[in-house]
Formats: structure tokens, C-alpha cells, sequence
């Protein structure tokens, strides 16, 4: 995989994240940042994730360092599983 490349302020990146739900809530982490959010919606999580990753890479001095290359994701199989 090759190195992720931040872009200027201002300019939109594509970032992934995985949802799930607990309770009543919906949580998003964002696989290439450690941060996560949650909301009542997954519209509302991931609005939320998207605020708080911008947040968060304001924040820190390197931010370029922060972001790592999208993991691959993908499904298996676990026989037996129910």
C-alpha cells in the first residue's frame, strides 16, 4: 500500500469508516484515524465521525502522520458459526 498524502485545508478527502450499533446508539470508527463517534442515526454518526476526525487533525502537529492508508476490509467465513 502506498502512503496516504494530506490534502490542503479546505479540500474534501475521502476517509472509511466501519458502523455498528449498540443499544440505541450507532458508533462509527474511522479506519484510517483512531477516532470514533457515535449518534442516533448512522447519518448522525458519521456527520459526527466526519466533525470529529476535522477536529482532530486540526489539532495534532503533524496530522499527515495521523492518517494511515485505508486498510483492506473484507468478509470471511467461520464454520459453524451460527
Amino acid at each position: 500500500m502506498q502512503g496516504v498524502t494530506l490534502r490542503p485545508m479546505g479540500t474534501a478527502r475521502n476517509l472509511t469508516a466501519a458502523v455498528h450499533q449498540e443499544e440505541d446508539w450507532y458508533v462509527a470508527q474511522c479506519l484510517e484515524v483512531d477516532v470514533a463517534s457515535q449518534g442516533r442515526t448512522i447519518n448522525e454518526a458519521l456527520s459526527n465521525l466526519a466533525e470529529a476526525v476535522a477536529l482532530y487533525l486540526e489539532e495534532v502537529d503533524d496530522p499527515q502522520r495521523h492518517v494511515t492508508a485505508t486498510p483492506l476490509v473484507t468478509s470471511f467465513q467461520v464454520p459453524g458459526a451460527a
